[in-house]
């Protein structure tokens, strides 16, 4: 049963010492935030803890606006507490949770021994501080957001103090179900979308287009959807367009609540949204939306770490477990009510460890059914082990150097990018690769600085690479950025070989499409394909082997012909293949009663349902799009 705001104040005043100077109690989101004039007295108890557990909520303690240092003021203060050993890169200031945040090439210095420096900076300025380490590539987004969300403080705060009100609302009906409408992505690969209701909450699924038509949308006109503002939330999984490219155009058709996503995700999701009206632009075709509304779906994010329980309606709680696909890619634990039932969302997910992250979770507090992915779905969809993929890679690539060409890698800005430029890292220093030069282009570079400053939300065999062996692979000084036209030209005429990696990955624009059109008519060049090739995509036909396929030059149609080698090394997918879903399903625990599959051409589906049935004796479908299934 969820307390009123009142009786949770009462409550939490009748806990907390009287030394404690409360100023004020807010639900903000999903929290309960505690203003407080002392925040050193009721952080040396823990009375907080206590009171989480038995209140069931996030509880969050800041300090009293009032008590806190001016921000210039609290800068400069804390540059003369902290040694100038301790490399302070940036100070910035996160004022809706009270926060300072000090980037620092030494950050252990900045906490001081047992912490003494780090409760300095508290005395003396009052923000809490949160050191982090400098990150080694400065991301221009992640400043963006940063100052954006600054701007908008006052009016985010209301935002949120709005959806705490909506979420601690309370429940009204007694009956009990769960049941899910499948919007998009069901028999298909593209606009995942997918509709979470019970009789007090609906929770929209993560709201994608279609990478290769995006006229091609989630069915969002159908009844129970409509009105948009009768949507409690959004959860997006991970951010890639197919799951998040179709978000901010619900707030421009009245949707006004949140979106709960992992941090990483959040600044991805911006990178990807502002690049894909950006392409649209350069293209000549139109956006469906401008930059405006993702700024507004922006003001509307509430970043979740993993592993977090947080209540997102008034009987809808969410955690967030690691998916292995991109960065920050979350699978979504739904525990409804109180205990009376549990859905987890997939989304994109990879059971295996890769270069960059951790295998996806499989072990849940509880579970009764999953929605699963079957991209690789298939019964002869098995990819070659990770070292078999990166062999093959170094392979081919070695094979073209030597005959005087170049290779193309057409490749996602997130994800593939970061995994086969660490591959090409080690093969370069290893010597297992000349020294060749490997140019960057597209959104790579900037998706990369992404990836250093979430250093925690990456495997500890890299953290350890990055930290301790003092080798990051992301800085090296065998890569190069492409950052204008004519250094794209310089690279295409000049006849020495090298590495191209560039977006998009599915030779559906960006810049690859330069290098393509201009290499693509010599046999000594390679294209290698290592990431999904959707079907209606140029990628796709050139991988089936197409040697003459349409290439508009100048907003005319045109053939293009292919003499240049085309090569597919499978095994970098960010994606889990047959025996990987299987495996995944084998090592559920505790095992669902019940597995939808989706994010599949519609074969795949439907095999990958039907051998889950057959070797576990789980209840299987693979729905279509629009259809209802009812859960509980």
């Amino acid at each position: 049963m969820r307390l009123p705001l009142d009786e949770v104040k009462s409550k939490i005043k009748e806990s907390v010492s009287k030394e404690v100077k409360i100023r004020n109690i807010e639900f903000e989101g999903p929290n309960i935030v505690i203003y407080v004039e002392n925040p050193q007295e009721i952080a040396q108890t823990d009375v907080v803890k206590k009171l989480a557990k038995e209140l069931r909520k996030r509880i969050i303690v800041r300090p009293d606006p009032k008590s806190l240092k001016p921000p210039e003021e609290a800068k400069e203060i804390i540059k003369k507490i902290v040694p100038e050993e301790a490399k302070i890169s940036n100070i910035y200031f996160d004022e809706e949770n009270g926060e300072v945040i000090i980037e620092a090439e030494k950050p252990g210095m900045v906490i001081g021994k047992q912490g003494t420096m780090f409760r300095e900076i508290i005395k003396a300025v009052g923000w809490s501080p949160r050191v982090v380490r400098t990150p080694p590539i400065k991301s221009k987004t992640l400043e963006s957001i940063r100052n954006y969300l600054m701007s908008v403080r006052d009016e985010r705060k209301d935002i949120l103090n709005r959806i705490g009100e909506k979420i601690h609302r309370g429940t009204l009906i007694e009956e009990k179900w769960v049941r899910v409408t499948f919007l998009g992505g069901s028999r298909e690969v593209g606009r995942s979308c997918y509709l979470l209701q019970t009789p007090e909450s609906k929770i929209l699924i993560d709201c994608g287009v279609n990478v290769s038509n995006i006229q091609s949308t989630p069915y969002l006109y159908v009844s129970e959807v409509q009105p948009l503002d009768s949507i409690d939330a959004i959860v997006l999984t991970h951010a890639h367009l197919d799951h998040c490219g179709w978000i901010p155009l619900l707030y421009k058709f009245g949707y006004k609540g949140p979106i709960y996503l992992t941090p990483p995700t959040r600044d991805l999701m911006v990178l990807l949204q502002l690049d894909f009206i950006e392409v649209a632009a350069r293209e000549g075709s139109s956006s469906p939306y401008d930059s405006s509304l993702i700024r507004e779906a922006l003001k509307h994010t509430i970043p979740i770490d993993y592993g977090v329980v947080t209540d997102i309606s008034p009987d809808v709680r969410l955690t967030f477990y690691n998916a292995g696909h991109i960065l920050g890619s979350a699978i979504a634990h739904f525990h409804i009510g109180e205990g009376v039932y549990n859905v987890a969302f997939t989304g994109d997910f990879k059971f295996e460890n890769t270069r960059l992250f951790d295998k996806a979770v499989a072990s849940f507090p509880r579970l009764e059914s999953l929605i699963m992915e079957a991209t690789y779905g298939g019964t002869n969809d098995v990819q070659p082990s990770r070292k078999e993929a990166e062999d093959r890679l170094i392979e081919v690539i070695n094979e073209t150097i030597s005959n005087g060409g170049k290779v193309l890698i057409p490749a996602f800005a997130v994800g593939r990018s970061q995994e086969v430029m660490i591959v090409l890292e080690e093969a370069i220093r290893e010597k297992r690769l000349p020294e060749t030069k490997v140019y960057v282009d597209g959104m790579i570079y900037e998706a990369t600085a992404i990836h250093t400053a979430y250093p925690e939300y990456l495997n500890a065999n890299l953290r350890d690479l990055i930290f301790y062996q003092g080798i990051n692979p992301f800085i090296s000084e065998s890569f190069e950025r492409v950052d204008s036209p004519s250094k794209r030209e310089d690279i295409i005429k000049d006849p020495t070989p090298c590495v191209i990696l560039a977006t998009s990955g599915m030779l559906n624009g960006g810049p690859v499409m330069e290098y393509f059109k201009h290499l693509a008519e010599n046999e000594k060049n390679t294209i290698i394909f290592v990431g999904y090739q959707a079907e209606g995509t140029l990628g796709r036909k050139v991988q089936k082997g197409w040697k003459e396929v349409p290439f508009p030059t100048n907003g005319k149609r045109g053939v293009l012909e292919v003499k240049m080698r085309v090569e597919t090394v499978d095994g970098f997918s960010g994606h889990s293949d047959r025996k990987q879903l299987m495996n995944y399903v084998k090592s559920l625990n505790p095992k669902p009663e019940k597995i939808v599959t989706v994010h599949g051409d519609e074969a795949k589906c439907l095999d990958l349902a039907s051998s889950i049935y057959k070797t576990f004796k789980i209840e299987t479908r693979a729905p279509l799009n629009l259809e209802t299934i009812r859960f509980y």
